[in-house]
């Protein structure tokens, strides 16, 4: 009876040992992310609400990790849900990225919901990230998608990486009194030089392409560059809507910003401007329930954000900003409609 448990001791410990040697996790992760915001109009936060308030900065949870099969073979997966039990949303969970995938010496390939390689172009530029002042309040295709395939090539001489994303098309068929409707090409292309975490080189470069997905079609050329401790960025993207009633929408949005590294300070400032209308702000603004997106033109705005981050360790982070939101555009070809919000935010990230 011994032999026999000391046996199947052994065997277990043998296997575990086995696939501990060929697999990376499961491992669990995860971010807290809050701040108390004042806002004037309420447009750009999270929950839209204006006044002083809690907000809830995409906190997450999430589980992921590989298993090697072979020398040139690995799966790939993860599992993330945003958290929203800190507010009174209703909402627990929310989707975030979560797919399976394999990792060859031919490139990575993923199935499932992911950023597109459109948004994920971005890289590190936007200073103000899951905050009331990220980039995707004035610029369109921040899209985290499902249903698609995800392709990012091994990066070449060490320098290049180029990237597709593909919206498998049946799975978004809508219907019109029966007839079947189906999506014109949903895809994105990508190609990044250097990198975004400004470490392996002082340099980031990216140019990119969404056609189809959110009813856009957009290209956008990112730049960051690091002189010792002064980071210098600069964003451009053009957009053009693909939806038959906001054909009228189309236009320009640019960002440049620049931050500065003391020690484990970090001083950040950006300007932003669009005319595209086809960002979160505008449509915030407006709404469409009554198909007031379709009478907008003449888009104006401009965003200013200056802040700080302030690192007390590796998993926790203390950052505080001022955001002004102002501009106009017109409704119906002869109404002006004012566009603002002004934002004061200070709040504290753990990752885990």
């Amino acid at each position: 009876m011994k032999k026999t448990v000391l046996s199947a001791t052994i065997l277990s410990t043998l296997a575990i040992t086995s696939f501990s040697a060929l697999a990376d996790g499961p491992n669990f992760y995860g971010r807290a992310d809050l701040a108390f915001t004042h806002s004037d109009t309420g447009i750009a936060t999270q929950n839209q609400k204006d006044g002083t308030i809690i907000e809830n900065n995409f906190s997450w949870l999430g589980v992921k990790g590989t298993e090697r099969i072979n020398d040139d073979l690995e799966v790939i997966y993860q599992m993330e849900f945003g958290v929203s039990n800190f507010d009174n949303s209703g909402d627990t969970f929310a989707a975030r990225n979560t797919y399976l995938g394999l990792r060859t010496v031919a490139g990575t390939a993923l199935i499932g919901r992911n950023d597109t390689v459109f948004k994920a172009s971005e890289g590190g530029f936007d200073l103000f990230g899951n905050t009331n002042s990220d980039i995707d309040l004035l610029a369109a295709g921040q899209s985290r998608t499902a249903d698609g395939i995800t392709y990012y090539s091994p990066k070449i001489a060490d320098l290049v990486t180029l990237n597709v994303t593909y919206l498998v098309e049946d799975n978004y068929v809508t219907y019109d009194d029966e007839e079947r409707i189906a999506p014109d090409n949903m895809y994105a292309l990508s190609a990044t030089l250097g990198d975004k975490a400004l470490k392996a080189q002082n340099y980031y470069l990216a140019a990119a392409y969404n056609d189809g997905i959110d009813d856009v079609k957009a290209y956008r050329g990112v730049a960051q560059v690091r002189f010792g401790n002064l980071i210098l960025g600069g964003f451009y993207q053009n957009t053009e809507s693909l939806d038959d009633k906001l054909a009228q929408l189309e236009g320009d949005t640019y960002f440049v910003n620049a931050a500065y590294v003391i020690g484990n300070l970090k001083l950040k400032a950006m300007y932003g401007n669009d005319n595209s209308g086809l960002g979160k702000f505008v449509s915030r603004s407006i709404g469409n329930s009554d198909g007031s997106l379709e009478q907008v033109s003449d888009v104006d705005l401009q965003q200013f954000s200056v802040g700080a981050d302030y690192r007390l360790s590796k998993s926790t982070l203390i950052y505080g900003h001022y955001t002004k939101y102002d501009g106009d555009l017109k409704l119906n070809s002869t109404a002006t409609h004012d566009l603002s919000d002004e934002l004061f935010t200070i709040g504290m990230r753990f990752d885990f």
